[in-house]
């Protein structure tokens, strides 16, 4: 009888196994699983640490930052530029490597690079994405897109649709049903089994995919009445993955952060900072509950080279500026990105790695290995 190669490695591997082996044989009931890490990324776009410092100073109770015990710092340049845009920085943060400004998940040389995201879907992981801008925004479009210019929307949606998403929200209707192209991806999407809402953020379904475009550009800012939107579309982003009983990779971005930042206006950059802190308590608390889980949040870049200083109030009789003891005021540096360290907060498993001093792109690759050491 003629014993192919085959047989005789396994044969040998069976009794070498057999004769040398003293552990009790496990049961299939007694082998314990692990599960697999989901992680949590919040961006705030635009904030730097005198953006944090607001949920300080203007805030009514304790912001959710002081709940972070792991904090590094991270720089933010892009390959070249030394200032940075959203585009090379989210980009930075979903492929692992820094690229050129306006670049939507390419490298330096164009080429397209698997992103977080995709990666992890490959893996078995559930996606989310939540976004106060148009869904094919630069931050949001960065881990599912692959195109040279963050302004190809319409090539960036055609990319939305192809990457299948499980969950995602935000604005951006005129990239979907008003194209040149004449397609209407809103029908392509209900086709791909998706649940779709242009109008708000109704229930999700369990057994589809969930897509809410809710305005024709991004959804308005919260000095414009924007309501809870933010936290509650995180909310029913983390109940439907928690129902889906996978692991997940969501990513959730603090919009107008940035905007407030470029208007040079306090107001709306302090509100936004106080809806995203309001976020942070929706998500650690999901943390807390769910220890197999990462969250980290970070910026992009930091918006308009705040500071926080003296307050003054002028006397109109005299003229007179006086210190006001007990007030602070924002003070904008310009109306455009700046180049300061980003503050990285961290929590939940995995969470240690992220301390210290390093380049952004160096937090896809802590993702990466956090999920590695979870296996």
């Amino acid at each position: 009888m003629k014993i192919s190669y085959k047989t005789i490695v396994v044969l040998l591997s069976t009794f070498g196994f057999m004769g040398c082996s003293t552990k009790k044989e496990e049961k299939p009931s007694e082998i314990k699983k692990t599960e697999p890490l989901s992680i949590i990324f919040m961006i705030g776009d635009g904030m730097g640490v005198p953006q944090v410092s607001t949920a300080y100073y203007f805030g009514d109770s304790l912001p959710n930052f002081s709940r972070f015990k792991h904090i590094g710092l991270h720089k933010t340049s892009a390959t070249d530029y030394t200032i940075t845009d959203s585009a090379a920085g989210a980009t930075a943060f979903s492929i692992g490597e820094k690229t050129y400004k306006r670049a939507i998940g390419v490298s330096t040389d164009s080429i397209p690079k698997e992103t977080i995201l995709e990666t992890l879907q490959m893996e078995g992981y559930q996606t989310g994405l939540i976004s106060l801008t148009t869904i094919t925004h630069a931050t949001p479009a960065s881990f599912y897109a692959h195109v040279t210019d963050r302004d190809m929307h319409e090539d960036i949606a055609l990319d939305l649709l192809e990457t299948k998403v499980d969950f995602f929200a935000g604005g951006g209707k005129k990239y979907f049903n008003q194209r040149e192209d004449g397609r209407n991806l809103f029908e392509e999407l209900i086709a791909e089994n998706y649940h779709l809402d242009t109008l708000g953020l109704s229930k999700p379904e369990i057994d589809k995919r969930n897509a809410y475009i809710l305005a024709d550009d991004g959804i308005p800012s919260k000095t414009e009445g924007r309501g809870e939107y933010l936290s509650e579309a995180t909310q029913m982003a983390l109940d439907y993955f928690d129902q889906k009983k996978e692991p997940f990779f969501m990513m959730v971005e603090g919009s107008y952060i940035d905007w407030g930042g470029h208007a040079e206006n306090a107001e709306m950059m302090i509100s936004e900072v106080a809806d995203f802190d309001k976020t942070l308590g929706v998500v650690l608390d999901y943390v807390e509950e769910h220890p197999n889980t990462l969250l980290v949040v970070t910026a992009d870049h930091e918006t308009g080279g705040v500071s926080i200083g003296k307050n003054y109030k002028v006397d109109e009789s005299t003229g007179e500026k006086k210190e006001v003891p007990e007030k602070v005021t924002v003070y904008f540096n310009s109306d455009q990105h700046s180049g300061e360290l980003i503050p990285v907060f961290s929590a939940g498993k995995g969470a240690e790695n992220f301390q210290g001093i390093y380049e952004n792109n160096e937090i896809y690759h802590k993702m990466i290995n956090a999920i590695n050491q979870a296996k």
